[in-house]
Order: C-alpha cells, then sequence, then structure tokens
C-alpha cells in the first residue's frame, strides 16, 4: 500500500508522514522531493524551475514509487503536492493503472493556517537567517487550496483545529491500520518535529 499525502504547502504533509511510520512502525517515508532536487543538481541554474514541470520526475516518481511499494514490508508514506490534475494523473494516477494500491488524502487548512505554519517551520527561520526568499511557498497558498479542494484530490482532512496526533490517528483509522506505538509527549514531540524539519531542509 502507498498512501499519498497531499496538501498546500504548510499543511503538515512531512510530519504526518514521518509520525505514521513511526507510530505504525513498518514500512519506509519515500519523499518524491528528493528525485525532483536530484535533478535540479544536473540542470543549470537558467533550466531550474519547478520541477514537477519535468516529464521526467513525473514518469521517475511513478517507477520509484512502484518499486518501492513492491519491495517494502509495510506502506509506503509519500508527502508531495501535486495540484495540477495532469500531474496528479501522471503520477498518482499512473500508479494506480499499474495495479499499486495508492490510498490518497488531502490535508486542508485555511489560508491563516497555513501562512503561520510557513511562517514558524524550521527551514522558514534558516531561510531568513541566511537571507534566502521564502516567499514562493506562500504565494502558492491560494492556487493549491483551490486546486486541491476538487473531488479528485480527496479524502480531504481538515486540520486546522486538529494536533498532528490527531491528524495522524484520521488517516490511520480510514486505512485500518494499527498505530502500536503510542503518542509522545509534549517535549518529544517538540524534539521530533525539529529533527524532521531539519532533515528536509534543501539547501
Amino acid at each position: 500500500m502507498l498512501v499519498w499525502i497531499n496538501g498546500a504547502f504548510g499543511s503538515g504533509k512531512t510530519h504526518t508522514a514521518h509520525e505514521l511510520h513511526r507510530r505504525h512502525g513498518r514500512g519506509r517515508v519515500a519523499d518524491p522531493e528528493i528525485l525532483g532536487y536530484a535533478m535540479h543538481k544536473m540542470l543549470p541554474r537558467s533550466a531550474r524551475g519547478d520541477f514537477q514541470d519535468l516529464p521526467q520526475w513525473r514518469s521517475g516518481v511513478a517507477d520509484t514509487l512502484e518499486q518501492a511499494a513492491a519491495a517494502n514490508d509495510g506502506p509506503v508514506f509519500v508527502p508531495m503536492t501535486v495540484v495540477r490534475a495532469q500531474y496528479f494523473d501522471e503520477t498518482v494516477g499512473e500508479l494506480r493503472r499499474r495495479g499499486t494500491d495508492v490510498r490518497h488524502f488531502t490535508l486542508a487548512a485555511s489560508r491563516r493556517t497555513l501562512e503561520h505554519r510557513l511562517s514558524s517551520r524550521v527551514s522558514s527561520m534558516g531561510a531568513r537567517l541566511l537571507r534566502r526568499d521564502e516567499t514562493w511557498a506562500h504565494a502558492q497558498i491560494d492556487r493549491c487550496r483551490s486546486a486541491l479542494a476538487a473531488e479528485a484530490f480527496g479524502l480531504h482532512i481538515d486540520t486546522d483545529d486538529r494536533t498532528l496526533d490527531d491528524v495522524v490517528e484520521t488517516i490511520a483509522a480510514h486505512l485500518h491500520l494499527d498505530l502500536p506505538k503510542g503518542r509522545l509527549s509534549r517535549p518529544a514531540a517538540a524534539l521530533r518535529r525539529v529533527e524532521v524539519a531539519v532533515r528536509h531542509i534543501r539547501l
């Protein structure tokens, strides 16, 4: 089973995927963003736009995740924002056509919530210290929220008034997925969030 967690930037996809993996205790997290950044590193700066626009990214994601789902003893958790219908069909749709059991969830949140989360996450703080422009993710909020509201991007889970644990347990209930490991204490959860965030800072 492949569990694709979609949502606007700042919706909590990465933390949700990693917490699902931790609490379930099996499978792995597979982040398609890694493939995109690898492709960027092979291209000159002038050719580095949105890596989702690269046909080889979309086909590569489908190929790699198909292999990951077949090889793993447990679910593959995939945190990735995909909002264009064509790209969604060439990744999630293509995987389903190949027979991969893909369960798709969209984490929904208000603009205010997303702005707050983006401004407070570790990568944004680091970007401010390094004087890097982090406005791109903020500028995508309305586009992502509008596109992902479509029925094709279901199942939608509202995260505005839910904790990370609530979201994880809601997804697990939909999947009939056991969570043998319990919730972390508040201090441990805070450390875990920083650890996951730091591992996903892209330089």
